[in-house]
């Protein structure tokens, strides 16, 4: 398909502080005629009729009313994010424009660090690195710290799960790795 004959997708900017990652605008541009919002401002009566989609990405571009009427045939929006707090859904619905998100494409990766962080508090992994960088010279011998505690059979975890996060742990795993740490086998 010709770039002409792609449906178009608005987007902030491809890369910078705001922009959309480069990897992904290429993977847009397989599928769509990437406009971004600079070329659209400066030819706005001509990009007007051809975007049928935004593409909103760290929220950004900011969806607001100008903006929807000056799209009139824009028929999705296309959220990179779980949430959708930033958008005005009534507003944007009384366009009769759709609203899509990605509400679980980040609840595994989730419970994961989630994970990875209550180990990391339990072994001082932040004081531990910190150490590390500033050498030998600056301690003399190993603090206390670091061998206060041989293993963390004794010690007590907890995690309160709630909501996509809870659902996307894997409990055989997971739950397995908590009980492990509480001695319990």
């Amino acid at each position: 398909m010709a770039e002409e004959e792609l449906p178009a997708v608005l987007i902030l900017d491809i890369g910078g502080t705001h922009g959309v990652l480069e990897d992904l605008a290429a993977l847009l541009k397989k599928h769509f005629h990437v406009i971004t919002m600079k070329e659209f401002l400066g030819n706005k009566e001509e990009m007007r009729k051809k975007i049928q989609s935004v593409f909103v990405f760290e929220c950004r571009p900011t969806i607001d009313r100008e903006l929807l009427e000056s799209l009139p045939n824009l028929k999705v929006i296309g959220n990179s994010g779980v949430g959708v707090d930033h958008l005005d859904l009534k507003m944007i619905s009384s366009f009769g424009v759709k609203v899509t998100n990605t509400p679980h494409a980040v609840a595994d990766p989730t419970a994961d660090i989630g994970m990875a962080l209550m180990l990391a508090s339990a072994r001082r992994l932040v004081e531990g690195n910190v150490l590390n960088f500033l050498g030998p010279s600056y301690f003399f011998g190993i603090p206390r710290f670091c061998y206060d505690k041989d293993d963390l059979s004794e010690s007590i975890f907890g995690m309160i799960l709630y909501g996509k996060i809870f659902r996307g742990l894997n409990f055989q795993r997971d739950l397995l790795l908590c009980l492990t740490f509480l001695g319990q086998q």
